[in-house]
């Protein structure tokens, strides 16, 4: 037995060092070279900041993009999904009741159309990010109640459209960059 105590000891400490001490390190390193230098990245509007940009935020008010669903309703202290398989039937009573209140604020979207990502929660409940089809199915509502063409708003989405790292994955809105960029929209 003492044969092994000493090298699991010593196996122990070093792992500790690596893991605990230096790996850390190092991602607080990399973290300083991307947007918010590791802190999120600060959205500001009129010279105050009005939220981060990787934590999804809740809007209910038809004059602005709305977000996927939250199963946590946007607490970022307490994030997760909702644990409710697609077969659940409280599950498809949730998800059927976002469709239908979807389709009172949006009644120019057909139900087939609607993208399921606006009525379905993320495994987070913050995803910041619609898809540019997410963020479509609801520029004829926000056009309506803001007065403005809805060609507009779709050049504002492609304006705000991002491709993943090196163009891979598919392409996403952050919902708050657009809804700052809507109210300054002249």
């Amino acid at each position: 037995m003492k044969k092994y105590l000493l090298p699991s000891i010593m196996i122990t400490g070093i792992l500790s060092v690596l893991l605990a001490g230096l790996y850390p390190l190092f991602l607080s390193g990399i973290a300083k070279f991307v947007p918010g230098n590791g802190d999120g990245e600060k959205v500001m509007a009129k010279g105050r900041v009005v939220g981060y940009a990787n934590v999804g935020q809740k809007f209910t008010d038809d004059k602005y993009f709305q977000g996927r669903p939250s199963a946590v309703d946007y607490n970022a202290a307490g994030s997760g999904g909702s644990n409710k398989g697609p077969s659940n039937p409280d599950y498809l009573k949730t998800v059927q009741e976002r469709i239908d209140t979807f389709m009172v604020h949006n009644p120019t979207v057909k139900k087939e159309d609607i993208p399921a990502e606006l009525v379905t929660a993320s495994g987070s409940g913050l995803d910041p990010d619609l898809s540019p089809a997410g963020a479509n199915a609801q520029a004829p509502r926000i056009a309506k109640v803001r007065g403005v063409a809805v060609e507009k708003l779709y050049k504002l989405i492609d304006q705000h459209t991002e491709n993943q790292l090196f163009g891979l994955g598919p392409q996403k809105v952050n919902v708050l960059k657009l809804n700052v960029a809507l109210d300054e929209l002249k």
